[in-house]
């Protein structure tokens, strides 16, 4: 099916979830949690020290970090502890929170982190899914840096899209590292992917149609002509990731 859609951003409003369906959010949020914890699960003692394509991080850095913020997602204090040891540390925000879930974590036996996440992923969930509206509302306090541009999020971007996006980008990098395949379905994966193509479309702003493959995929058109770009729906959302190197319009970045 092609969808056929065009939009141009606000540049000074902060950045909003693009899927208005927030039953539906929740639902992926709760989906993904438990992937990831069936992927964990099924690792073998090899697979923990494998590398990723996340610079520095083997596969047990990987769930540290996703653990780590599913903690944050499921407790407002934790979130409140982690964000003022990051900020401790100073440079990059996101870096150094990201560092700090991961030395947090780092002592923990593969079967913790499996037993860890369990627990957590489903508190996360049920925490995300209870915000109300006022404080997903909220601007975040520090600016995120997207592509090397500078951008304000409010709190429900973070936490009803990123923060799914996230454990559902390192479930791939676990993928690749580990050879194990992925759970991929139209509906919860391709709702996923279509909501990145969406962000992207509206990031770009230009004409455009694309094709991606696989059971993620669908095919989109951005107002008339322009070029026409094809490739696996998962290679698609790598590459926007920054995972891959790439330029024109596939060189525009979204979050995950």
């Amino acid at each position: 099916m092609t969808r056929s859609t065009h939009s141009a951003e606000h540049p000074t409003r902060p950045r909003t979830s693009t899927l208005d369906d927030r039953a539906m959010l929740m639902r992926l949020a709760a989906i993904e949690y438990d992937r990831f914890a069936a992927m964990l699960a099924g690792l073998t003692a090899e697979d923990w020290s494998r590398s990723t394509e996340c610079p520095g991080w083997d596969v047990r850095a990987v769930a540290g970090h996703v653990l780590g913020m599913a903690e944050m997602a499921a407790s407002i204090r934790e979130s409140m502890r982690q964000q003022r040891a990051a900020k401790r540390r100073g440079g990059v925000p996101i870096d150094a929170l990201t560092a700090l879930q991961v030395e947090e974590h780092a002592a923990l036996r593969p079967q913790e982190l499996i037993d860890r996440f369990g627990v957590v992923g489903p508190r996360a969930a049920r925490a995300r899914r209870r915000t109300p509206g006022f404080i997903r509302g909220r601007r975040m306090s520090d600016q995120q840096n997207v592509g090397g541009q500078l951008e304000t999020w409010t709190l429900g971007y973070l936490i009803d899209t990123i923060l799914t996006r996230d454990p559902w980008m390192h479930g791939i990098d676990i993928s690749r590292a580990t050879g194990r395949p992925l759970k991929l379905t139209p509906d919860h994966d391709a709702v996923l992917v279509a909501d990145v193509v969406t962000e992207w479309g509206a990031r770009h702003g230009q004409p455009c149609r694309l094709s991606l493959s696989g059971p993620a995929g669908g095919s989109w058109k951005f107002g008339d002509g322009g070029p026409t770009l094809e490739m696996d729906a998962i290679d698609f959302c790598r590459t926007l990731s920054g995972r891959e190197s790439a330029t024109g319009l596939l060189g525009i970045q979204v979050p995950f």
